[in-house]
């Protein structure tokens, strides 16, 4: 597909480096035109006030967060196929489903590629290429004439995903005047077919696609009603298919033996249609929840097999480049060739492919300590230069609340601590995770203080202001836990424990209600020269 190069796309982002690097790769890629808002609100503006082709927006902002905008664009028929791609580091199954079933055109998971970027586009527009009626897409939308927003509960539920086919009915009768007079009732809402006899009713009933309900005759020649019923049952196929008897026989032990059968319902003739029209009306009802119940599951398994293929991605073409040009930079930072500007612009460099290799972690590493297939492949870890990186990282991220970050260690100093084993991306991530917490619950000018020292295992003590809240104490490092933080995932204290732990090493946290402080304490082994 060749990308309209006019194409007005919207950049919606709280982090501003971030910002400019998609719009780089979208420049890159040949779409000049970008325009940028800090949150989901500010979009919101901009798409009222200008022309907007596509939105790529993160998930997780303040003020109004991706999902919160995709849905609100999703229940204005002005917008209702606006391309929309999510940005993300998500990959929880709940959270996937809701963003589908809120209408996404594509999910695009960080970090990613230009080539990547380009795909997605692409597959947004040829979502929507396809879609050609809002009804046809979400139903329960509601939007006034002049596309402005009508926010209601329905219109934030609505469903996306697989619009499943019309139910299949098939009409047994060996009369053709009662073939027509019940295919006439039905054809309008449902896909009918008939069968003439009872061996034709089987072979369509045993064929791998076999009818949604069936409106069987009793009295037919050569094979009644009752016995297509039963040899219904023995077929895998057919064993589960719903049959309401419609037959002149009213007698009690005929209605008796149709149930036994296995019908859900017996109707005798001459048929009200308007009661036999609500019967099946009511019973399909339960049938369509069913089928659409399979179609969002199969949509999540081919989301699961998306997401194997973005855990393959990151782990072998982006985490691998990553950590050499680390290595890289991390060897011309003790070049002793570069003036002290130099060294530091290295050095932000290095921190903003750490924050990259955190992302990957976050996606891939836990996804593989989740399901028992990881490996770690220990080595020695310096974690004073580790915990310097992370420090220097957050002053300058959370200058705007003028905190005070102190670093301190229990050793002389010219002297260094003994090396910790573990993984060293590993490590990064785990302390970036904890301090970037303990400065978001930090007031502001308030104290963190890292402490590093050195017992029968490396410790790192992370103290801040502002006491856990008792109501999530027991829940302080569970899956999704978070307090008091619009933006949070609740994914920060989580990682840290399973990252810990895969490491041999231990997390544990306390609270001084005291003096209102909370304190994170992580222990790693020490590393063991061969």
């Amino acid at each position: 597909m060749i990308l309209d190069r006019e194409m007005v796309i919207l950049v919606v982002d709280d982090f501003e480096p971030m910002r400019k690097v998609t719009a780089t790769q979208l420049r890159m890629l040949g779409l000049g035109k970008v325009v940028f808002a800090a949150n989901g609100g500010e979009a919101l503006r901009i798409i009222e006030n200008q022309q907007v082709d596509m939105v790529l927006s993160d998930w997780n902002m303040p003020v109004m967060n991706g999902l919160e905008l995709l849905k609100l664009l999703r229940t204005s028929e002005r917008y209702w196929n606006m391309p929309f791609i999510m940005i993300t580091a998500e990959a929880e199954r709940g959270r996937v489903r809701e963003a589908i079933m809120a209408g996404v055109s594509d999910l695009l998971v960080k970090p990613y590629t230009p080539e990547r970027l380009s795909g997605s586009i692409e597959k947004a527009l040829d979502w929507k290429a396809r879609k050609r009626t809002p009804e046809s897409v979400f139903p329960v939308v509601k939007a006034s004439d002049k596309g402005t927003f009508e926010t209601s509960a329905a219109a934030v539920a609505m469903l996306g995903g697989r619009k499943a086919d019309k139910p299949v009915i098939l009409i047994v009768d060996d009369l053709p005047d009662n073939l027509q007079l019940l295919a006439r009732l039905f054809k309008a809402d449902y896909r009918v077919r008939v069968a003439q006899t009872g061996l034709k009713a089987l072979e369509i009933c045993h064929s791998d696609t076999p009818p949604d309900l069936v409106l069987l005759d009793v009295m037919m020649p050569e094979m009644d009603g009752f016995e297509v019923a039963r040899r219904m049952r023995e077929h895998p196929n057919s064993e589960m298919t719903p049959i309401i008897f419609v037959t002149a026989m009213d007698q009690p032990e005929s209605r008796q033996k149709g149930m036994t059968l296995g019908a859900v319902d017996y109707v005798t003739k001459p048929i009200e249609p308007e009661q036999l029209t609500l019967r099946v009306r009511n019973f399909l009802r339960y049938v369509e929840l069913h089928k659409q119940l399979q179609a969002d599951f199969d949509l999540m398994l081919e989301m699961e097999r998306i997401k194997e293929d973005v855990e393959h991605m990151t782990r072998h073409d982006i985490k691998g480049p990553l950590a050499g040009i680390i290595g890289l930079l991390h060897g011309l930072q003790k070049d002793g060739a570069f003036n002290a500007r130099q060294i530091a612009q290295l050095k932000l460099v290095e921190n903003t492919a750490m924050q990259v290799i955190d992302m990957v972690n976050l996606s891939s590493e836990i996804f593989k300590i989740e399901h028992d297939s990881f490996v770690l492949n220990p080595c020695a870890v310096d974690l004073q230069e580790v915990l310097g990186s992370v420090v220097e990282l957050a002053r300058a991220t959370y200058e705007g609340k003028r905190l005070s970050i102190v670093f301190d260690t229990d050793v002389p100093l010219n002297e260094r601590l003994p090396a910790a084993s573990g993984d060293r991306l590993l490590c990064y991530s785990i302390f970036q995770n904890l301090v970037k917490n303990a400065c978001e619950a930090a007031p502001d000018k308030g104290r963190i203080v890292i402490m590093l020292s050195e017992e029968e295992s490396l410790q790192v003590a992370i103290t801040n202001p502002g006491a856990v809240p008792l109501e999530i104490r027991n829940r302080f490092f569970d899956k999704f836990v978070s307090h008091g933080k619009p933006s949070g995932t609740g994914l920060g204290t989580y990682s840290a424990k399973l990252l810990t732990e895969a490491q041999n090493g231990h997390i544990a946290f306390s609270v001084d209600d005291a003096q209102n402080t909370t304190s994170v304490t992580v222990r790693l082994p020490r590393w063991q020269a061969s």
